[in-house]
């Protein structure tokens, strides 16, 4: 099969393509299991494989992607022919930033892989987490196993030949209760980077039963407590709701097709302009963030993009200066043609598709923030005179442009004069991005931080549905409205 995509690419440029690449997915593989009060509701499991093909003509894109590779001379045609007929109609012809190419393999670290592992070891494990969570109060306990598995080969006309092999575990325990008003109440864990590897054994039943008794604890504090205040304080967010302000306010908000405007139709634009590089003050001195596809074991790590950029470690964010964006080879020269001026030096390897048949656009990597000086979460806590401690990701909801937000958490935790008081309830916050992050006041040291996984951020049309994480600290912001 790679040897007809060599021999199809080479054909495509003596043809007159400008640039030619495939993905190859010899296959892709996932399985889920889902136990729901002690009954298995799904076992299910899925297996693809498909190929496919971009063609760069005379400025324009042209696609296609097929199951069936028995042939490739047609396949390979369709997308020049799609790439015609866009050359005919493109408005900003279409130039893909230098890059060098590349022979080499990715492979995630794995040492279990979770698709040998028996379905009576992975219903054992469910088992064990129900009995734990089965507890008076307890309306409805979830425990959820999801498993990925992907072999993909990029050949391209620039001479790249790179192949990953990539695994992911997404493991996850949930706990809801009903408090005395009829309100229904969750708290629930799923670890992300716990090992230096990613397979079956990164499944640590000692931190899943230690973490699922905390869950029930404080699932049934939140059932008996007060309604959160409609006030202001100083809100801490602990990385199980810091990661998700990360993603909203930060990762989707400084991609770079976002920013140039293709995402308005379905999940909307940024607040952010290329004019604001080097100069918008994004967050308070303490706010440095970075979308670093090289941290070891989780999946916003994958060798190599799709366009054939290696992962970086690209700033973002330096002590509040914006200074960079989640870029692809395409984005990064449009952004500075229509600047008039170099942005971007290159691409910063960010350029991903969720299948062989869905073409690559920018998505997030790890989007990080960096750990600060202001020492443990009980550092943070003394020197917070009138605060609130929040966890867990209830819901949310972003401003078009995210320039604003509002999220609901799982728990609060009041803090007066230094100290940790009740629980509440129903805890919410909101604020505009910009005044959030300049309000930033300290930010948790190195112990605090923690990488927290997503494994399903939607972006794009049609849908494409992506993997990555967060390496987020304790943060505390200071004024910010609660409790509406």
């Amino acid at each position: 099969m790679l040897k007809d995509l060599k021999q199809q690419i080479e054909r495509l440029r003596a043809a007159g393509a400008t640039y030619v690449d495939a993905r190859w997915y010899p296959y892709e593989e996932s399985n889920a299991l889902t136990m729901w009060n002690g009954n298995l509701k799904d076992a299910s499991s899925s297996r693809e494989s498909g190929v496919g093909i971009r063609v760069l003509y005379k400025g324009a894109w042209g696609f296609s992607a097929s199951s069936d590779v028995s042939n490739p001379t047609g396949l390979f045609d369709k997308a020049f022919d799609n790439a015609r007929i866009s050359a005919e109609r493109v408005t900003f012809p279409i130039r893909l930033a230098e890059k060098d190419a590349l022979q080499a393999t990715f492979n995630s670290p794995t040492k279990i892989d979770p698709f040998v592992v028996s379905l009576s070891d992975k219903i054992s494990f469910l088992k064990e987490m129900d009995e734990k969570l089965n507890q008076p109060g307890v309306l409805q306990r979830v425990g959820e196993l999801i498993f990925m598995r992907k072999q993909i080969v990029f050949v391209d006309s620039e001479g790249s030949e790179i192949e990953k092999n990539i695994v992911e575990v997404f493991p996850g325990i949930m706990v809801m209760g009903v408090d005395e008003q009829g309100v229904s109440h969750q708290r629930s864990f799923s670890p992300g980077r716990i090992a230096d590897t990613r397979g079956w054994e990164t499944i640590d039943r000692g931190i899943f039963l230690e973490n699922a008794e905390r869950i029930v604890r404080e699932m049934k504090e939140v059932l008996v407590a007060d309604e959160c205040p409609k006030e202001d304080r100083s809100v801490i967010l602990l990385p199980g709701i810091m990661f998700l302000q990360t993603h909203e306010t930060i990762g989707h908000a400084l991609e770079l097709d976002r920013i140039l405007g293709y995402e308005l139709a379905y999940a909307g634009g940024s607040f952010v302009t290329l004019d604001d590089f080097g100069k918008l003050r994004y967050g308070s001195p303490k706010l440095t963030a970075r979308a670093d596809a090289t941290l070891t074991n989780t999946p916003g790590s994958f060798g190599y993009d799709d366009d054939g950029v290696p992962a970086q470690d690209n700033l973002l964010i330096d002590k509040g200066i914006l200074v960079g964006a989640i870029t692809g080879r395409q984005m990064v020269e449009e952004a500075n043609a229509r600047a008039k001026k170099q942005i971007f030096k290159g691409s910063s390897g960010a350029n991903r598709a969720t299948a062989f048949y869905r073409v690559p656009i920018e998505r997030m990597t790890n989007i990080n923030i960096d750990p600060g000086e202001d020492g443990t979460l009980d550092d943070i806590v003394k020197s917070t005179e009138r605060g609130i401690i929040l966890d867990g990701t209830k819901s949310w909801s972003i401003g078009s442009n995210r320039e604003q937000f509002h999220f609901a958490t799982d728990i609060g935790w009041l803090v007066e004069d230094g100290k940790i008081q009740q629980v509440v309830k129903n805890s919410t916050y909101k604020g505009d991005t910009l005044k959030f992050y300049n309000s930033l006041s300290a930010v948790g040291d190195k112990s605090t931080w923690q990488v927290e996984y997503v494994n399903n951020c939607g972006k794009g049309q049609p849908n494409q549905i992506m993997q990555l994480g967060h390496g987020v600290p304790v943060c505390r912001f200071d004024n910010v409205r609660i409790g509406e």
